[in-house]
């Protein structure tokens, strides 16, 4: 799934579409079938942790990519069609400039009044210019059994860190990723949280370990039975999340990856 900087690249390849006006509006989502941006121009478009926001006039489209979403913008006269992907937001501009979401995990519309409404249960934007950490603290801090893996990945705590970035922002912080945030330095957490993604917020290849090259970018995410890079420990893999990892009902499993001496578990 996407994370943060993604979306936030994916914002800044899609700015020379503001200012524009809409000539076609498709919306292949039965409950927004009927709605049109025909007319209207693109006033603003902008990233809020991993979600897409896009105003035309009074209305916003809201979008998230989830596990297979992509956006792709195409010339006049250019086939963009894509065998088994399916284009759920087609939008065509002036000079035949056509926007098109495939594959996206959700499409939404409604009134630009209702914004700071629909966005409340997130938590801050660790991409935003001016990021409120302390928000991101007393949220956190609200759940202090929580496992500090649980309530990074949690975007109603911060928005924009996926399952690589809390791999790597535990590793950098030393923490296993089940240790419950009460016994965490939360402070410390959030200083690297905000750096590393600030970081890579432009870079075409994400890096957490100061090597851009192939392979070499990471220090624990996909790294199962490799040598950690600091003491050449082997890279352990588990899971963390659900009912009975300390997560909510409704919490999937995921994924995770730690070294056994860098990040003793608790």
């Amino acid at each position: 799934m996407p994370e943060g900087d993604s979306v936030f690249q994916l914002s800044e390849r899609l700015q020379p579409l503001t200012g524009r006006l809409v000539t076609r509006t498709q919306l292949r989502v039965p409950r927004y079938a009927t709605v049109r941006f025909d007319g209207a121009e693109l006033t603003r478009l902008w990233p809020y942790g991993k979600h897409l926001f896009m105003c035309f006039d009074h209305q916003i489209l809201h979008t998230h990519l989830k596990m297979e979403g992509t956006w792709s913008v195409h010339r006049k006269g250019v086939r963009w069609r894509k065998p088994g992907h399916k284009a759920r937001v087609v939008l065509q501009f002036e000079d035949g400039i056509e926007l098109v979401g495939f594959e996206l995990g959700f499409v939404r519309v409604f009134d630009a009044g209702e914004y700071s409404e629909r966005i409340a249960h997130l938590g801050p934007d660790v991409l935003a210019e001016e990021w409120d950490i302390a928000e991101a603290r007393r949220r956190i801090l609200a759940r202090p059994e929580r496992p500090i893996g649980t309530a990074l990945l949690d975007q109603r705590n911060l928005a924009g860190v996926g399952n690589e970035y809390r791999m790597e922002i535990c590793f950098l912080a030393g923490v296993h990723p089940a240790t419950p945030v009460a016994k965490v330095d939360i402070d410390k957490v959030l200083r690297i949280t905000r750096r590393l993604m600030w970081a890579n917020r432009r870079s075409p290849i994400r890096v957490t370990t100061g090597v851009r090259r192939a392979g070499e970018n990471s220090y624990v995410f996909g790294r199962n039975h490799r040598p950690c890079r600091r003491c050449g420990t082997l890279i352990v893999k588990g899971v963390l999340g659900g009912p009975d990892q300390g997560g909510d009902p409704d919490e999937l499993e995921r994924i995770i990856w730690w070294c056994p001496h860098c990040q003793p578990a608790r």
